[in-house]
């Protein structure tokens, strides 16, 4: 069983602590992204941006704020915020069609048993949050966990990824990073950390490599597959000692 500590509390950096892998959850875990898509446009129609599907797409990711200013020019705070509120509004709308993407409680299970911790390195804001968590339904092998609230810049910015490290009590070789997309890729690096990617938040295999992912796979559950064959199974070695 994975050691059992505060998702919010912190650990000291040691090499006694359970090595740890790191999990987006959007896009990676939970199949979220169109539904963001269609929120965020939903929400920039309604303020009268017009911003195509494919171009926010290739925001999903970033921090809110940052998704906003990237197309849309520099708008002021209050329509940054109100744009985020509706987003949140019509997002919420569609919660009920939130699933685990195939293999991905199969994946974070076999992590916990493999001796790692596991931790959810998101940027989502905590009303979201909770909600995906729950359609994971696996907080009980959870050891840590970040939320928007946690840090003020998201990713591509390494805040996150530090944070969690932070709070698994590892330094950057003791750990891996999960992903789906480019922002991921360009955080986790940021932090000194290698980033497994999957496809199925929609972003191309050859961007993804391109970027530096350490190996890209269709889904979780190829991941878990060829789990033997990533840096996941250093780490398990790691652990053992």
């Amino acid at each position: 069983m994975p050691m059992s500590i505060s998702p919010t509390s912190s650990m000291p950096a040691s090499t006694t602590s359970p090595a740890a892998v790191l999990f987006d959850i959007d896009g990676t875990l939970v199949d979220s992204n169109y539904l963001h898509v269609h929120a965020w446009q939903r929400a920039f129609s309604r303020m009268g941006f017009e911003v195509e599907a494919w171009r926010i797409h290739r925001g999903i990711g970033m921090g809110g704020s940052h998704l906003v200013s990237s197309l849309t020019g520099d708008p002021p705070e209050e329509a940054v915020e109100h744009l985020k509120e509706l987003h949140a509004q019509y997002y919420g709308e569609t919660l009920g069609l939130l699933r685990p993407l195939p293999g991905a409680t199969a994946l974070l299970d076999a992590v916990a048993d493999r001796g790692l911790q596991v931790a959810l390195a998101t940027s989502a804001p905590e009303n979201e949050l909770s909600t995906l968590r729950k359609v994971l339904g696996r907080d009980d092998i959870v050891s840590a966990v970040t939320s928007s609230a946690d840090v003020d810049t998201a990713k591509p910015q390494p805040d996150i990824v530090e944070v969690a490290m932070q709070r698994t009590g590892v330094t950057a070789p003791r750990a891996v990073f999960v992903g789906d997309t480019i922002w991921d890729i360009r955080a986790a690096r940021r932090a000194g950390v290698a980033c497994l990617c999957v496809l199925s938040g929609g972003i191309a295999r050859d961007e993804l490599n391109a970027e530096g992912a350490a190996a890209v796979f269709d889904d979780p559950a190829q991941l878990l597959e060829d789990i033997h064959t990533t840096p996941i199974a250093a780490l398990t070695t790691t652990a053992a000692r």
